[in-house]
């Protein structure tokens, strides 16, 4: 069967092989190097996911482009850094698990998946278009390297936990790493989460909280006070982080495995709309769409 013929036959998108490779041989080298070596690298992906961001978002007139801006760091530091996963065989038993459970920032995770080779690149311009496999949110039937459908916030960190509680269970060895973002702690189902995670001893789950300090109409403390946000973890039985979400030297030595036989939390330090002067830390840039001219300086801005 062609690859046309099984995405019509399944709706779900295909590898792109030639991408897939360069991707783990890029990932493999990088292993190899120190962090301080690998920074440079990885800023210049991250640099290509953010202009795919925006004009990802022009083209489909929605998205959460603020959101999508300040994990795109995070993001990069997981799929080159740290994770093994491989996009040809992205269902294997043994592959690390990624859920991004602020899944309104889908663009952004589109974006590392295509540039990975999970699907091609060309995809992301059908983003939010009607029967489009690429939703507003991700759908792990339609896109390779979904693990779960994720958008109502508090879902996807439970859902992370239980991954890594199943690998225990059966005995593997696979890697769960969940972002989540920091208005999103204010759902209890995520402290609920927290416990159950430290209770089982789950030390294979890293959460890394998306800490930009906006949410949706509002700052979040002034929604609902999170800090301090390291000592409540700590509380919660986790190892605990804290890091310049941007620095990539810093995320990759915070993606390491945990030295206490505890779950890690990593609190990212992020600002939201990262990399481009008007929309970095302003609230409605949460869920808005840039001009034609804005577009333009933007792309401007991350080119330099």
């Amino acid at each position: 069967m062609t690859q046309t013929a099984e995405r019509e036959q399944t709706g779900r998108l295909l590898p792109d092989a030639e991408a897939a490779r360069c991707y783990l041989d890029a990932r493999a080298a990088y292993r190899t190097m120190p962090p301080a070596q690998i920074a440079p690298a990885l800023a210049d992906i991250a640099g290509e996911i953010r202009r795919d961001v925006v004009t990802t978002i022009q083209h489909a007139q929605l998205g959460h482009i603020g959101g999508d801006m300040s994990v795109t760091d995070i993001l990069v530091a997981v799929y080159w850094g740290a994770m093994s996963i491989d996009p040809l065989a992205p269902d294997a038993e043994d592959r690390d698990r990624f859920i991004l459970s602020k899944g309104h920032c889908a663009a952004s995770l589109y974006s590392v998946l295509a540039r990975a080779g999970f699907f091609p690149r060309s995809a992301l311009a059908d983003f939010a278009q009607n029967l489009s496999p690429l939703n507003g949110h991700p759908n792990r039937v339609k896109v390779p390297g979904v693990e779960t459908n994720t958008g109502p916030l508090g879902h996807g960190f439970p859902v992370a936990t239980g991954c890594a509680l199943g690998g225990k269970l059966r005995g593997l060895d696979y890697r769960t790493i969940v972002v989540i973002g920091d208005g999103e702690l204010q759902e209890g189902s995520n402290w609920e989460a927290a416990m159950t995670a430290a209770h089982y001893g789950l030390s294979s789950l890293t959460a890394i909280v998306d800490r930009n300090r906006l949410q949706q109409g509002a700052r979040t403390e002034d929604t609902k006070g999170l800090e301090p946000l390291e000592e409540k973890w700590a509380s919660f039985g986790w190892e605990t982080r804290r890091i310049d979400g941007h620095d990539f030297q810093q995320l990759l030595e915070a993606l390491g495995p945990s030295t206490t036989g505890k779950p890690v939390a990593v609190v990212a330090d992020t600002i939201k709309g990262k990399g481009v002067s008007f929309i970095e830390d302003r609230v409605e840039w949460h869920h808005k769409v840039p001009t034609d001219e804005q577009v333009h300086a933007a792309l401007e801005e991350l080119s330099r």
